[in-house]
């Protein structure tokens, strides 16, 4: 196949119609040896000759006249082409996927998810649920591009940046007796229900409540330890997050903890990574939902 470039094109097609070397120099700035090199590679390229000298004029060969003819059609080939990738780059598409806690999945993610795929439907976000631990694993071995994950967190070539803060309450069911005050002591001398050993988030729990407990449950899903706090079964410390809606707080008591406590959430990414259109919106569709009332950092 012949291989000759656009400028070549374009520089045949101009000395044609000045109908000189020199004067196709002129209009494109660069020397007569320069345009006459030009024609010699296109030439070469398609084994033929292209231009004569007609007295003192140039003219296309009928090789040449023949060639003239696709040259609309390839210059609007190349036009054609061009918009169509335009367009690609405008719109932003492929595949981003999301790592994060079941708890952050449930309460947080569904309205970005939305918006999302409304602003870019040609966006897909995939979305897997794990602990701090597992998904920092994933994010490391380039499983995962994005994680969303409860601090504290650590790994080999990560970029961690803080999102937002979440505040813990107590929770307990609705027809048993409130407590005075939900702190440390109180709850210790309760039966609670309170998330796995080994998360980030029971390890802010044990470090709130300060003196070793032994709790009657230890679940890994917030809504199971909902459900069982609604059974009447014990007491818990949840995000509160996961009690803002009215129907996550139906059969619930909810109780602000004495004294505070919080968990932050941040963004994980490998630092090598390459952050695409679509991993831009994903971030900052994010970082939005992190500025939201709902997220806010409380005082």
């Amino acid at each position: 196949m012949a291989q000759f470039s656009l400028d070549q094109l374009a520089t045949y097609k101009l000395v044609i119609a000045r109908g000189s070397f020199t004067a196709a120099a002129e209009v494109l700035g660069i020397s007569q040896p320069a345009v006459s090199l030009q024609i010699r590679q296109l030439e070469q390229a398609l084994q033929t000759r292209l231009i004569e000298r007609t007295g003192r004029s140039l003219q296309p060969t009928a090789a040449g006249k023949t060639f003239l003819a696709h040259c609309a059609e390839i210059e609007n080939a190349v036009s054609a082409a061009v918009q169509s990738v335009a367009k690609h780059q405008q719109e932003i598409s492929g595949s981003v996927t999301l790592g994060t806690g079941a708890t952050t999945c449930i309460h947080l993610l569904p309205p970005v998810l939305q918006q999302l795929r409304e602003d870019f439907p040609l966006l897909t976000v995939g979305v897997r649920t794990g602990n701090t631990t597992d998904i920092v694993r994933a994010v490391e071995e380039n499983r995962i591009d994005i994680g969303l994950v409860t601090l504290p967190a650590s790994g080999r070539n990560l970029a961690i940046s803080p999102l937002f803060n979440e505040d813990f309450v107590a929770i307990s069911a609705s027809h048993s007796p409130a407590l005075p005050a939900a702190t440390p002591a109180l709850l210790q001398a309760l039966p609670l229900i309170i998330f796995e050993s080994g998360s980030s988030t029971r390890q802010l729990i044990d470090g709130w409540l300060a003196d070793a407990v032994t709790p009657v449950m230890e679940l890994g899903s917030i809504e199971a330890i909902k459900r069982m706090v609604r059974a009447g079964l014990g007491y818990s410390l949840v995000p509160e997050v996961a009690v803002q809606a009215d129907e996550d707080q139906r059969g619930l008591r909810v109780q602000a903890l004495q004294p505070p406590l919080q968990r932050t959430l941040a963004l994980v990414m490998r630092q090598d990574k390459v952050v695409n259109r679509g991993m831009k919106a994903v971030l900052n569709s994010l970082k939005q939902a992190g500025r939201t009332p709902a997220c806010e950092t409380h005082a």
